[in-house]
């Protein structure tokens, strides 16, 4: 199962983020002294497809897409030299398969900034430069492995020309996110775990006074996101925590009252399953309506054996609409198979996000 790992400053609210995202309740406190284990928690994925055809099939089984979140503990200036949890915050870190990245934007005199103000392209930067110093020690101690060495063999070779590379544009203090590899030099990097490889998106923790957008260094932070590629999300933490236990209405006349259009935990959740790389299909029926998760530019034999081992062995055609087209012929299968928008697909169809589908296959 893939997983994000919320990371950030230490007081920037992360454990707060969690709550919102999970609604599983995780102290808000600062990590206690030597505490490191993460809070973890499956959390299903908003989608209003997924529940219009709840709506449609009336299943006995309804299954959401989940994605899997990490609280991970505040990471301290200098981390990467073993201050605050150092090492063992960092080990964390490189487990996770994307990065949600949260900046404090709210005041509150009684969690003091560790940085003593607030400036979230400052808190970000911190941060971001001490998973680059992490990257550069581990770059560090392979080359002077090899370096060590009397001879290196050819692989050898080719392995230091890449961690070079990737030595000298981490030397300009920028993600290896950025650098362009190609699938093949990731995959022969993915040993080392980089944590600038690994993709990133920004979530600004706000609080209800800043409703109206009178953010502290808003532009500068989201300046940075949009030169860097990174998604942003705005959410109300505090705020969106405690309005867990509230009714659907009730948080609408709340926000409403406050002057706030939508909250963020939807579309924060939406956007890291996304950073993840995955889309999802679905399988209809009485007996269950259920999405399927699935790495992007999956073939259909992959979505078949996500489904069961057997069914991509004995894989045949599978049988697909997607979702938009399954909506404009009224919810109806016949119209779809009329209208001729439900396909037969071979083995190396590419699933589209929100395919319907069905395989057929003979074992």
């Amino acid at each position: 199962m893939l997983k994000c790992g919320i990371v950030g400053l230490p007081l920037c609210g992360k454990s707060t983020v969690f709550n919102v995202i999970t609604r599983a309740g995780a102290e808000v406190k600062p990590y206690a002294s030597g505490k490191t284990d993460p809070n973890r928690a499956m959390v299903s994925v908003p989608d209003p497809r997924f529940e219009h055809l709840v709506t449609i099939f009336e299943p006995k089984k309804q299954t959401p897409a989940t994605v899997e979140f990490v609280d991970l503990a505040g990471l301290s200036r200098d981390a990467s030299k073993g201050a605050g949890l150092g090492n063992a915050f960092l080990s964390f870190v490189a487990e996770s398969d994307a990065l949600v990245h949260v900046v404090r934007t709210f005041d509150n005199p009684e969690v003091p900034h560790p940085e003593d103000n607030i400036d979230p392209a400052r808190d970000w930067n911190i941060v971001e430069m001490e998973l680059i110093y992490r990257d550069l020690g581990v770059i560090d101690n392979r080359l002077s492995r090899l370096a060590a060495k009397k001879r290196l063999l050819p692989e050898e070779e080719e392995e230091k020309k890449l961690l070079e590379r990737c030595q000298a544009f981490l030397m300009e203090e920028k993600p290896l996110r950025e650098l362009g590899l190609s699938e093949d030099e990731q995959r022969k990097l993915s040993g080392f775990a980089f944590l600038t490889l690994k993709p990133e998106m920004i979530v600004l923790n706000l609080d209800e006074t800043q409703t109206e957008g009178h953010v502290p260094g808003l532009d500068a932070i989201m300046s940075i996101a949009k030169e860097r590629g990174l998604g942003l999300v705005q959410v109300f933490g505090r705020m969106e925590m405690e309005m867990a236990d509230l009714s659907e209405d009730e948080q609408r006349e709340f926000m409403a009252d406050l002057g706030i259009k939508e909250a963020g935990r939807e579309r924060l959740i939406q956007e890291a399953y996304s950073l993840l790389g995955l889309i999802s299909f679905f399988t209809t029926g009485k007996d269950e309506v259920k999405a399927w998760t699935l790495k992007k530019d999956a073939t259909a034999v992959e979505a078949a054996g996500a489904i069961h081992s057997d069914l991509a062995r004995g894989f045949i055609r599978a049988q697909v609409v997607h979702y938009p087209d399954f909506v404009a012929c009224g919810d109806s299968m016949p119209a779809c198979r009329d209208k001729g928008v439900l396909r037969l697909e071979g083995k190396e169809y590419l699933v589209q996000d929100g395919d319907m589908i069905e395989i057929r296959f003979n074992v």
